[in-house]
Parts: C-alpha cells; structure tokens; sequence
C-alpha cells in the first residue's frame, strides 16, 4: 500500500510523513522528489522547465520505482509529495493501480495565512519557490484536490497529531 501525503510546501509533508512511518506496520518513506532530482541531473539535462514533475519520465519512473520497492519490500509506502496538476495526479494514480497497488491520498492542508507564515519562517529566508506554489495548491483544492482525498487540516494540528490521525484512518 501507498499513503501519499499531498499538499502544498509548508503543510507539513515531509515531517508528517517521517512521524507516520513508525506507526506503521513495515513502512518505509519514499521521497518522490528524489527521482525529480535523479532527472535533474541528466547531463546534458533533459528539456527546460521549471519543475521536473512537468517531464512525463517523472511520473512514469514514480511509479515504477514505487513498485519495484513494494515488489521487493513489500508493506506500506509513505511518500510526503507535492503533486498539483490533476492530469499528473491520475497519471501516477492510473499508474499504480495498473499494478494493483492500492494508495490512500491524503491532502495536509492549512489556511493560506498559516502556509504563508511557515514558509516565511523556514530556513534562512521565504522561498519563492515554496511562495508561487501557495496559489496553485489553492486553485487544486477548490478544483479536484479535495475531492481526491482525504483531507488533513494542519492549519491548528502538529506533525505528531496529523502523523497519528493518518495512521489511526490507514488502520482503520
């Protein structure tokens, strides 16, 4: 089984998803992110564009390497990835259930105020990597995001709560 973790960057993916995993019989965290940046450093790199989910090997190698860890694992998936635009969503999701691999999506989600304010106080300085994406992630869940998956509102809870409430509903 996949739980993927959706929502945009200051949501609280990434630090969900390492607090999710002991709670979970036999998982492990999968960071789709790593095969962007596998692709990334193609050289000479692939076409141009500003986010390596919009080259089709990213989905298509997400899957597959999502497979062939459960084929060689087995157990549950935790994989904390942004993914936005519906059409790479389905393609991923299509993709898995070809290989009969059942997923369970939730979106963590905050108000925008709250992402705003945690993105502006990570790290050195606010990315305006992380910022463009607030606008996006708010079209998402008004569109189709929210009605594909179980939604997680962090806005008021911790990772440890979000971490919990995910295990308790995967369980269930």
């Amino acid at each position: 089984m996949i739980v993927w973790l959706n929502g945009t960057h200051g949501a609280g993916k990434t630090t969900t998803g390492a607090l999710l995993q002991p709670l979970l019989p036999d998982a492990r965290v999968l960071d789709a992110e790593k095969v962007g940046e596998t692709l990334m450093d193609i050289t000479p790199g692939l076409p141009g564009t500003d986010n390596f989910q919009h080259w089709p090997p990213w989905r298509q190698l997400v899957v597959e390497t999502a497979r062939q860890v459960l084929d060689y694992t087995g157990g549950t998936l935790v994989m904390p990835m942004t993914v936005l635009v519906e059409q790479y969503w389905r393609e991923i999701s299509a993709g898995l259930a070809r290989h009969a691999i059942p997923v369970r999506h939730f979106v963590l989600h905050a108000e925008q105020e709250t992402l705003r304010g945690r993105i502006e106080g990570a790290g050195p300085g606010p990315s305006p990597f992380r910022l463009r994406h607030l606008a996006p992630y708010a079209e998402a869940a008004r569109t189709w995001l929210h009605d594909e998956a179980e939604v997680v509102d962090t806005t008021h809870l911790t990772p440890a709560r979000a971490a919990l409430r995910i295990a308790e509903a995967v369980k269930g």
